[in-house]
């Protein structure tokens, strides 16, 4: 089972009668709120991709829709398309098409959360040689900001936290009352050191660092495992690894624009001294640290995707130094490996370099569709629901699969469950159920907290935004969606 250590030294339970969950690490997954930006697409005879603005104001943040209305969908143009007529003069530049969203980085986002899901729940270590999400995402969220930085910083950072704190400010509100009602008194739990660490709190309305909670609450015998607030707090640190690079990009930027190559390549040096024991940073900070040094590569590779600078190295060399990269990281995990095998997440230098080589190779290869194609459309709401909600499924969705345990748990009272093939039969499926059971949680939680994520938009909130006629909370869509439903 995967851990992040929060307190130094300090080791989440382990060993519990249900399938475990693993603690949360290696996110996407994530938000995490750059996940519901748009994304570029090309104009013609120009190689880097122009991020459109969009949203009511100039300040709009990492989770604002594109272009397109709610009313109109997220695949409708509306302006001319870059194929020109025949017969015109193909010396002429052709007219670029307006702003859309591409189909291929949203898809990237969806499978970045699902992956999130499998593996917090099943615990496959594997999962992240198979899919860095957090590579993934934290690239996404930098091209996202390289963009945005053409404003003035202190408003580009304003409007990011204010897309992102709302939705957190929900979810905190949640998960403490409910370490509250279970007993957890901050001021009296030791793993905290006193009541002087109650301002630890803060960081569950502004993650600048580790939110505290109680390793134990409960029993193994209750309703929920011992370890269920460390399972639902734990997803902060992405936040808070978030905030940071969100504050230090635009120094990051003002020297990749100067120093392109070396910006690049010195978190992956920095990750080689702390990220191997070279040098040991102690307590949260150390994770703090480690999580940036990680991780930066992949936000600056961002800036180097919206810049331009990758499409000026021919593939063969991008796609063979990535590849070079990504056996060196491997060979490294091989020497390094942890309790979890092949679980990136625990061995920080190799997770830096396979999660490098493959973000290059994604972003070489990146066909920014207009559409899904072929079979894809088929997934075309969930995509487009999936995107629209992410920071809502990231924050949520490991509560949501703690909440299977008792709801799964009911089924050992059915009369028929007596017979002992009948219970041996559920124990054998019981991860398989709480996956399949996860799912509709999910859409409860979206429909319940999900328009949130809208509020912090500055837009009109929807309760179920795939894509299709936006059925809004209030005014007159809510009457048109009735009638549709009568």
């Amino acid at each position: 089972m995967t851990t992040h250590e929060y307190p130094a030294g300090a080791t989440p339970p382990l060993g519990t009668p249900k399938p475990a969950v693993p603690y949360p690490r290696t996110y996407p997954g994530s938000p995490a709120d750059d996940w519901l930006r748009p994304q570029p697409q090309p104009q013609a005879g120009t190689g880097p991709a122009l991020w459109p603005e969009s949203g009511p104001s100039a300040e709009s943040g990492p989770l604002s829709e594109p272009g397109p209305s709610a009313e109109s969908g997220p695949l409708s143009e509306s302006g001319p398309s870059v194929e020109t007529a025949s017969g015109v003069d193909p010396e002429r530049e052709p007219a670029p098409r307006r702003p859309g969203r591409d189909r291929y980085l949203d898809l990237l986002r969806s499978m970045a959360l699902v992956r999130v899901v499998v593996y917090h729940l099943f615990g496959w270590g594997w999962l992240t040689v198979v899919f860095p999400s957090m590579g993934v995402m934290f690239a996404l969220a930098g091209s996202l900001m390289a963009r945005s930085l053409s404003r003035p910083s202190p408003s580009v950072i304003r409007g990011r936290l204010r897309r992102l704190l709302p939705p957190l400010w929900a979810f905190s509100a949640v998960a403490l009352t409910m370490m509250f009602l279970a007993g957890w008194n901050p001021a009296k739990d030791p793993d905290l050191g006193g009541s002087w660490n109650l301002v630890d709190l803060l960081n569950y309305i502004v993650p600048v660092g580790a939110p505290p909670f109680p390793w134990h609450l409960g029993s193994q015998s209750g309703l929920l495992e011992s370890d269920w607030a460390v399972q639902c707090a734990g997803v902060l640190w992405y936040l808070r690894a978030y905030l940071w690079f969100v504050v230090a990009s635009p120094f990051m930027l003002w020297a990749f624009r100067r120093a392109p190559w070396p910006t690049v390549l010195a978190p992956l040096a920095l990750t080689a001294v702390v990220g191997t024991g070279l040098v040991t940073i102690p307590g949260e900070t150390g994770n703090a640290v480690t999580d940036f040094a990680v991780y930066g590569g992949c936000w600056i590779l961002g800036f180097a995707h919206h810049e331009g600078m990758l499409a000026k190295v021919p593939r063969y060399i991008a796609i063979s130094c990535s590849a070079l990269m990504m056996a060196f990281g491997l060979w490294w995990a091989s020497g390094h490996l942890g309790p979890d095998g092949w679980d990136l997440n625990d061995i920080p230098l190799a997770d830096a370099m396979w999660s490098f080589g493959f973000v290059v190779i994604l972003l070489q290869y990146s066909p920014s569709w207009r559409e899904l194609p072929g079979r894809l459309a088929r997934w075309d709401k969930l995509v487009t629901l999936s995107n629209n909600r992410a920071v809502t499924i990231y924050l949520w969705h490991n509560m949501l699969i703690m909440a299977t345990v008792p709801i799964l748990d009911q089924l050992y009272n059915l009369p028929f469950m007596e017979n002992d093939r009948a219970t041996a039969a559920l124990d054998s499926t019981y991860t398989l159920w709480m996956f399949v059971l996860v799912w509709p949680l999910i859409g409860l939680t979206i429909l319940a907290f999900g328009w949130i994520e809208d509020i912090a938009a500055k837009r009109s909130p929807r309760l179920w935004p795939n894509g299709s006629k936006s059925r809004r909370i209030t005014g007159r869509s809510v009457n048109r969606g009735r009638r549709a439903r009568a």
